[in-house]
């Protein structure tokens, strides 16, 4: 395992749920207090925040094997999608940002250059 990345929430069960139902991530452990989620290899989790603040800053990135993998997702998040997909010349990427329920970025892309293995 090489790591986690955790955001605290205050509404665990909803963001949970569009991460599992719209993007296709499954539930990888269930902690107290916690959620952690995985997506081909990429492990992220949602822990409900005491507070009741929502941690929004971040960055969540899907990594497509290609643009026919951007677009699919595009189609999943719907009216979740902030923009259409687009090539990003000086990234050399083809992506796309959207909002998750609590207006967390997502972004969705793919490389179109070699990257190392």
């Amino acid at each position: 395992m090489s790591g986690l990345v955790f955001f605290r929430t205050a509404d665990r069960e909803r963001v949970v749920q569009w991460y599992t139902e719209t993007v296709g991530a499954s539930v990888w452990l269930e902690q107290p207090g916690c959620t952690i989620l995985t997506y081909e290899g990429f492990r992220f989790g949602f822990c409900d925040a005491d507070d009741g603040e929502t941690e929004t800053e971040g960055i969540l990135t899907f990594v497509t094997d290609d643009r026919a993998g951007v677009d699919e997702f595009h189609d999943r998040v719907g009216d979740a999608a902030r923009e259409e997909p687009h090539l990003n010349e000086p990234y050399e990427i083809y992506q796309f940002f959207a909002d998750d329920p609590d207006g967390r970025t997502a972004e969705f892309q793919t490389f179109l250059h070699e990257t190392p293995e």
